[in-house]
């Protein structure tokens, strides 16, 4: 039984190992690039500067996982996890975190969900990121200010891919 576990192990270590981007985009897996988010942040980072706003910026690709992240001098540090925080809940459930949270709220469906995934953010700042042909291929997550001026960074961001 144990040499069939480690047949089957180095079978699927393998097969994996043969895997490589462009096998992965091919079946159309498409996720943010890294200029896609760097864009974005930089979009997101001017926003804030007319705001008079200090944030932190998070971009996670199709797998909720952080492509780009700046935290502007001086933005709060407790900012950093939030704003990949909410980047993450908007991926994993593709809305923008504002509107989530309202679905959130004592006696709607999704009451306490905040709980689950190693903790959500149900309040604005999260935003999912779409490509032209309206795929989901990411988010961003901005804390810092308040959650109407975190939106509208946000907001500002996944308008560079446009």
């Amino acid at each position: 039984m144990i040499n069939l576990k480690k047949k089957f192990l180095i079978a699927t270590l393998f097969s994996l190992a043969l895997l490589n981007p462009s096998t992965i985009l091919a079946a159309g897996n498409v996720g943010i690039t890294l200029d896609q988010a760097n864009a974005i942040v930089k979009a997101a980072q001017a926003k804030a500067l007319k705001q008079g706003t200090l944030m932190n910026i998070a971009v996670v690709d199709a797998g909720a996982n952080l492509t780009a992240f700046v935290r502007m001098d001086g933005a709060f540090i407790g900012s950093i996890d939030i704003s990949i925080k909410k980047a993450k809940t908007a991926r994993l459930f593709n809305m923008p975190t504002g509107k989530l949270g309202e679905l959130a709220q004592p006696g709607k469906p999704l009451y306490n969900i905040e709980f689950s995934n190693d903790g959500l953010i149900t309040f604005p700042g999260g935003v999912p990121l779409k490509d032209k042909e309206g795929n989901v291929i990411g988010a961003i997550g901005v804390s810092g200010s308040s959650v109407e001026d975190d939106h509208e960074v946000a907001m500002a961001g996944a308008e560079a891919l446009k």
